[in-house]
């Protein structure tokens, strides 16, 4: 697994550089025009930086090899790196819809206004263009660190967008308090972003179970061994990051020997392993028609 973090600490490192660059294209595109709107943007672009800082040190840590104190590894610390994502999204929905509220107390006119988009339009299809890129590596290497980092990207795309769109109809209209409640309303999207990112983290520190089209796929598994004679019981799957534990109980023949037994666990996790290429799965064996072997069912065994 370590010879992952290289490819991923580079897509960090690409997320960095994009954010760098926007926050200057669209600072100098708030500084010519004077929109909050558009500065509510470039404010989410400092979040970007941070968000795309924090995915750096996750992605460096999250692949390093298990140690005496991380038996398991390291990959839950992208679930930390994405809640903090999810809270740095949320503070500046706040900054931006304080400065919002601030301008429809006092509107003000707009100037440069061509010129401004223009600068603001280049950031956003820097941006597009990034959210791609770590969006294919996340699905990939299973990151959701990374994916984490493309969502929010796309969002600020969006909401650039409805800045571009709402700040050139102010200029065409002369209303001036339309850009702050522009500002206001991607206030609201980006809160939406932010909640999303905290839950989906939160469910992964849970040990939420795999997604339900993956645990189909390990009972369809596990169902055609059952048409041979063998059952199975306590199966139980949690994410981790970019990995996923699964564990099951296996139930074979009471007169079969220990070879056989372990020669079919071994069939059967390679089965599982070409379904989900990143899970650690352990199995245990057990014989059929004993009661014993029925009390454990459960995650704490019945005495």
């Amino acid at each position: 697994m370590s010879t992952t973090v290289p490819s991923l600490t580079r897509y960090a490192w690409l997320s960095i550089l994009a954010a760098i660059a926007t926050i200057g294209l669209k600072a100098s595109a708030y500084f010519m025009t004077g929109s909050v709107g558009l500065l509510s943007d470039a404010l989410e672009s400092f979040v970007n930086l941070a968000a795309a800082i924090i995915a750096l040190v996750a992605l460096s840590v999250a692949f390093r090899p298990p140690d005496e104190d991380h038996e398991y590894g390291h990959y839950k610390i992208e679930y930390f790196s994405s809640g903090v994502e999810g809270t740095l999204i949320l503070l500046a929905a706040a900054s931006i819809a304080f400065s919002s509220l601030q301008r429809l107390l006092n509107p003000q006119p707009l100037e440069a206004v061509p010129a401004g988009l223009l600068v603001s339009a280049i950031a956003s299809v820097i941006n597009f263009a990034i959210a791609r890129v770590l969006m294919r590596a996340g699905k990939t290497h299973h990151s959701i660190t990374l994916e984490a980092d493309a969502h929010h990207l796309m969002t600020d795309v969006w909401t650039s967008i409805g800045v571009i769109g709402g700040v050139l109809l102010v200029w065409l209209s002369g209303i001036q308090w339309l850009d702050p409640l522009i500002a206001l309303f991607i206030a609201g999207m980006i809160v939406r972003s932010g909640l999303q990112l905290v839950r989906r983290s939160a469910e992964g520190l849970m040990d939420t179970a795999i997604d339900p089209d993956d645990r189909a796929a390990l009972e369809a598994i596990l169902d055609k061994y059952r048409a041979q004679g063998i059952d199975f019981h306590a199966l139980r799957t949690r994410n981790a990051g970019a990995r996923k534990f699964i564990t099951v109980h296996v139930l074979v023949p009471g007169h079969w020997s220990v070879l056989m037994g372990h020669d079919l666990l071994e069939q059967v996790e390679q089965e599982m392993r070409l379904v989900l290429p990143q899970a650690h799965i352990t199995t245990h064996l057990e014989p059929l028609g004993v009661a014993a072997a029925l009390e454990d069912e459960s995650l704490d065994r019945v005495t």
